[in-house]
């Protein structure tokens, strides 16, 4: 059977266990149609690039699943019905990831605080070029004229 990664956004107001309940909704018919969902992965709230039905954040999950495609076919025409779904996105893959995805990965990243190793911004250098830091020693500057000498000597 075909294999797919799915990405469902549900509107921030909904609560995470409404979104467990849209999960195992979609997973029912997926299971109906002769499919089955390898993995799902609840991503957080996350906040959108811009704004989708007045909502500026989001529910993230990721569904992968293996499935003949009517049975993925009707899970979205579902989802297009339900007001809770923002957005999805179904891509056809060759094969499944089977450890935690990219976004399950960064996240643990953050929560391992790399940030507070390299300090802000890591090795952007925040610290120093146009936004401040040690640029090192001036120089010698020649004094400034002071208002009145200047415009008499170049007369």
């Amino acid at each position: 059977m075909p294999l797919y990664e799915h990405v469902f956004l549900a509107r921030q107001d909904v609560t995470s266990q409404q979104v467990d309940a849209l999960v195992e909704q979609y997973k029912g018919v997926i299971e109906a149609n002769g499919g089955k969902v390898e993995k799902t992965e609840y991503w957080g709230v996350k906040s959108l690039a811009y704004r989708i039905k007045k909502n500026r954040k989001a529910h993230f999950t990721l569904l992968n699943i293996d499935a003949p495609h009517p049975a993925v076919a009707e899970m979205e025409r579902q989802m297009r019905i339900n007001e809770d779904v923002l957005r999805f996105l179904t891509v056809r893959v060759e094969e499944l990831e089977a450890g935690p995805s990219a976004m399950m990965q960064k996240r643990d990243r953050d929560d391992r605080g790399e940030r507070g190793e390299r300090g802000f911004g890591g090795d952007r250098g925040f610290g120093g070029g146009r936004f401040g830091g040690d640029r090192g020693p001036r120089g010698d500057r020649r004094p400034r004229d002071v208002a009145g000498d200047s415009a008499s000597e170049e007369n």
